[in-house]
């Protein structure tokens, strides 16, 4: 599904290799990384690799993934968020991630309102979860806003040796 959001301020829709530049700065950047993944991506060759294993095959397989967020005011992909379905856990979880320069503006929660109605409107899901290292408040507080709450704590490979909170909401259908 080739869906194309317009939130006010961003435009949120598929990841393509001509985003690869902004998609290895948002993996590879440590404080954009910190309470996300345990190791920064080392080159444009492994956020190619990654691009092709995470969203691509996202979209392949479920028909939904991760949405790149364009700054309308420049045309640049300046971060990402959406729905992605998660074997590990076996749910779909909300998630977002934005450079530096664009946090504390309201991105997260714009661009999470979106993706929680594409995730109802047009997916039919009806619930979400989120995954948040315990120290990431600013996405905890994000997930608040937008009707999460914490369900339990769980082991996710993703972070080695850290118990996450799993936020969950329902989608009330």
């Amino acid at each position: 599904m080739d869906k194309i959001i317009d939130t006010g301020r961003l435009i949120l829709r598929r990841f393509t290799l001509d985003d690869l530049q902004a998609f290895y700065q948002l993996c590879s950047r440590p404080e954009i990384i910190r309470f996300a993944q345990s190791t920064p991506l080392a080159s444009l060759d492994e956020a190619r690799e990654m691009m092709h294993a995470a969203p691509f095959d996202d979209y392949a397989t479920h028909g939904y993934g991760r949405f790149a967020c364009v700054w309308k005011e420049s045309g640049e992909v300046i971060g990402f968020s959406g729905v992605k379905y998660v074997p590990e856990i076996g749910d779909t979880e909300l998630g977002y991630r934005f450079l530096p320069e664009f946090w504390g503006k309201g991105l997260a929660t714009e661009a999470g309102r979106a993706s929680i109605e594409f995730a109802r409107s047009d997916l039919g899901l009806l619930q979400l979860v989120a995954m948040v290292h315990p120290e990431n408040v600013a996405s905890a507080r994000v997930l608040t806003k937008l009707g999460f709450a914490i369900e339990r704590q769980l082991r996710f490979s993703g972070l080695q040796g850290i118990d996450v909170n799993l936020f969950a909401r329902d989608l009330g259908h």
